[in-house]
């Protein structure tokens, strides 16, 4: 009955495992380790399953006209947080007290901060109202988010051309 118990115990230990999300400290490590290896920025997305703006910049970022600036300049790092009821478990361990770290566990979502590769932050989705651009799509918000890119990047006219062309509302 013992050798039962503890097969069971373990069985259901390794189940709550293969069903937990990493820790944003294991997250934030690996991307920075990345991040100093090949000389990039960390583009750190706070993003929920229930926030279609947070799909929306996702797929952006993955565009095909886009994709290769984002993955040249940028480790992109999505952190699940602000999750409820059962999805809760989706939640990065660590992420509330992140975005807060962040100063924007009250800016809504998308939020997102680009970070050296020391964790040192370079810009957030704050524009100079301090309002949080999120996933940008008004024309103005894209130029504040192609600025913040220039600054973080090696932005050619070819690239600044298709982020507009990605993320401004048509």
């Amino acid at each position: 009955m013992r050798k039962f118990t503890l097969l069971f115990a373990l069985l259901i230990g390794s189940s709550t495992v293969a069903n937990a999300q990493e820790t944003v400290e294991v997250l934030m490590e690996d991307a920075l380790n990345e991040a100093a290896e090949s000389n990039k920025h960390v583009l750190v997305k706070f993003e929920a399953s229930w926030c279609g703006w947070c799909h929306r910049m996702t797929r952006q970022i993955k565009d095909q006209k886009v994709s290769t600036y984002f993955s040249d300049n940028y480790v992109v790092l999505p952190i699940v947080v602000f999750e409820n009821g059962d999805k809760v478990k989706l939640e990065n361990p660590g992420s509330r007290e992140l975005i807060a770290k962040y100063k924007g566990a009250n800016a809504g979502l998308p939020f997102w901060v680009i970070l050296d590769a020391t964790g040192k932050i370079v810009t957030d989705s704050f524009n100079e109202k301090a309002q949080n651009l999120g996933c940008p799509a008004s024309k103005e918000e894209v130029a504040v988010f192609i600025e913040k890119l220039k600054a973080t990047s090696e932005m050619t006219e070819k690239d600044v051309k298709n982020v507009k062309l990605v993320f401004t509302d048509k």
